[in-house]
């Protein structure tokens, strides 16, 4: 699977004199450009970068990759040259867990360990559930969506649109749904895990689980919301990482100096 950068990475508002890099990774059947928001509000101040998974938006006639594993480690050869900077993941839903392996494959290859793993919306490694939506119907399958509130009413309402997006959808959700961690490998880097209180996907103890997975740090915010809390909490989810990120790389300037 080729993993050139420019494949995979987006910087809608490049910012290369920042100290501080945050590198997104989208949900399940989301994409790149659902982090704009967050790329607009953190810039110049953070260099903030999201992955850009095959099957959607402009990679949406490359085939889709149905494997946590294959994914993390074609995710990882594109990321490992932004390491010579301070460098932080931020992964929501599926993303947290593809933005856990990856940095379990950056601090395996060497690198530093990241200034900090976010993991939102998303249950640690070790509480397994069953499920299957990758298997159910193309009706069962939206009807998914619209619970999670995480895809636009209008692309659910238009066939066409749907016709395009499904196949990456059914692709994720088998990837994350048959995910099967060989074992429980902690971080060096701090680790937030960020959940919304009303989100049926992840419990607050699923949640508090990520501990295991740090020898650093662990901080657990529980914000108003579903699944999809970030949406309406986007504000306060920015103000978090540029309080963590912008003050860590203040004091690696100082430190430097």
């Amino acid at each position: 699977m080729a993993s050139d950068p420019d494949l995979w990475i987006r910087r809608y508002h490049p910012a290369p004199e920042s100290k501080a890099q945050l590198v997104c990774f989208p949900h399940a059947g989301g994409s790149a450009s659902f982090y704009f928001p967050v790329s607009a509000a953190l810039t110049p101040a953070i260099d903030v970068a999201a992955v850009q998974y095959p099957g959607r938006q402009d990679r949406r006639a490359e085939p889709n990759v149905c494997s946590i594993p294959d994914l993390a480690d074609a995710i990882f050869d594109a990321i490992r040259p932004l390491a010579t900077r301070p460098l932080a993941f931020f992964g929501h839903s599926m993303g947290a867990i593809l933005a856990y392996e990856v940095a379990v494959r950056l601090e395996n290859s060497g690198a530093a360990p990241l200034a900090r793993l976010y993991v939102s919306g998303r249950r640690a490694p070790s509480c397994q559930r069953q499920e299957s939506v990758h298997q159910r119907s193309d009706q069962a399958i939206i009807a998914e969506l619209e619970h999670l509130s995480g895809t636009s009413s209008d692309l659910l309402a238009d066939p066409e649109a749907l016709a395009m997006i499904l196949p990456a959808i059914k692709s994720d959700y088998r990837a994350i749904e048959t995910y099967r961690p060989l074992e429980a490998r902690a971080v060096r880097a701090p680790v937030t895990a960020i959940i919304g209180a009303e989100d049926s996907r992840v419990t607050v103890d699923e949640a508090k689980a990520w501990h295991r997975y740090s020898t650093a740090s662990f901080d657990l915010r529980v914000l108003p919301g579903g699944h999809f809390y970030l949406v309406d909490c986007r504000q306060e989810v920015i103000r978090l990482i540029a309080e963590d990120l912008v003050f860590q790389a203040a004091r690696l300037g100082d430190v430097l100096r």
